[in-house]
């Protein structure tokens, strides 16, 4: 499988992205990776790489998108962006999978626009995996349609159960949609008709999600607009990252509570893994005729290659063809 990552998108690029690359090639023999952006500073970081330089091919673009550039006006005054390029590619069949940590709203614009959506899809849905007590949840959508209709959600069920169906092997995941109360009656016009349509999905439709419960382990797919996923994926973040440092600083108050930490090294371990970004590699783009990951902004090395190790899973899984025909299905229904 050929996977093709653009190398000048994100904060820590191109020597993190180009890093994450060749370690992905490193851990798994069926990947090749190619990669898109400026090819003398591409070869300059891969010159101290060990790697099979027979998977990895640099496509040369003069152009870069920056993260404040206008999404749409961006796509369309830099077409040899690396980002550009990159969707172009997954367009065209060149490669079955496009990566960036580069500017959310231009991958979006990009992608609809270059890759495309599938038939019968109304919207794109971004779809990051978040920690719960108990494992993982998937939230879709984080801002990629920020304003919805109810049957928008009822797609983003559907496409958030195939997901976790395909690539983490659930049967029958609980579907919730993030609203206000648990009651079918509670929320705003749009979860109201949208609880209606989930209802009668082919999904396993659990009901309405409170804030309280999103990270219990209650659910595997949360459905909710762009707007206010956003929100809950932003906020969880920096709860994460504020609990985490508030627990360091009340460890170094005294000594009887760094004594403890000795103990507790192990738990406090996982902990922080569990609550790290990079493990999870980045949010899918779903509803296109393409993949397309969107990993973190901030993405380091590791982040790249577990975004690779997803986008692997994403291929053999066949999820675009999956989503393709159930949607199809819904349609005629």
């Amino acid at each position: 499988m050929k996977i093709i990552i653009d190398a000048m998108g994100g904060d820590n690029a191109p020597e993190a992205i180009v890093k994450g690359a060749a370690a992905g090639i490193n851990e798994f023999s069926d990947v090749n990776i190619v990669l898109t952006g400026d090819k003398g500073r591409i070869e300059d970081i891969l010159e101290g790489l060990s790697y099979d330089k027979n998977r990895l091919e640099i496509v040369h673009t003069t152009q870069l998108i920056e993260m404040n550039d206008s999404p749409v006006k961006a796509m369309k005054e830099k077409p040899d962006s690396s980002m550009a390029v990159a969707l172009k590619m997954v367009a065209e069949g060149k490669g079955e999978m496009a990566i960036s940590a580069g500017n959310t709203g231009a991958l979006v614009a990009g992608a609809t626009l270059i890759v495309k959506r599938l038939p019968g899809i109304k919207r794109p849905a971004l779809a990051p995996v978040l920690p719960t007590q108990t494992g993982e949840v998937l939230l879709i959508d984080v801002g990629a349609t920020t304003e919805c209709t109810p049957k928008y959600l009822q797609q983003f069920g559907v496409r958030g159960r195939i997901y976790r169906e395909k690539m983490f092997g659930l049967q029958a995941p609980k579907v919730g949609l993030i609203n206000i109360g648990g009651e079918e009656e509670k929320g705003s016009e749009l979860t109201k008709q949208a609880y209606q349509l989930l209802k009668d999905a082919p999904v396993n439709f659990v009901g309405n999600a409170e804030g309280r419960d999103l990270l219990s382990g209650q659910y595997d797919v949360l459905v909710c607009d762009g707007f206010t996923g956003n929100i809950v994926l932003k906020f969880v973040e920096g709860c994460a990252k504020t609990i985490l440092g508030m627990l360091k600083g009340y460890i170094k108050e005294s000594t009887s509570a760094k004594l403890g930490a000795v103990f507790m090294k192990g738990a406090f371990g996982k902990l922080k893994k569990k609550m790290d970004y990079t493990e999870y590699g980045g949010s899918l783009l779903l509803g296109l005729r393409g993949g397309v990951v969107k990993s973190h902004g901030s993405s380091d090395e590791k982040a790249i290659c577990n975004s690779i190790r997803n986008a692997r899973k994403f291929i053999s899984g066949n999820v675009v063809e999956l989503i393709k025909d159930e949607i199809a299905k819904l349609a005629e229904e």
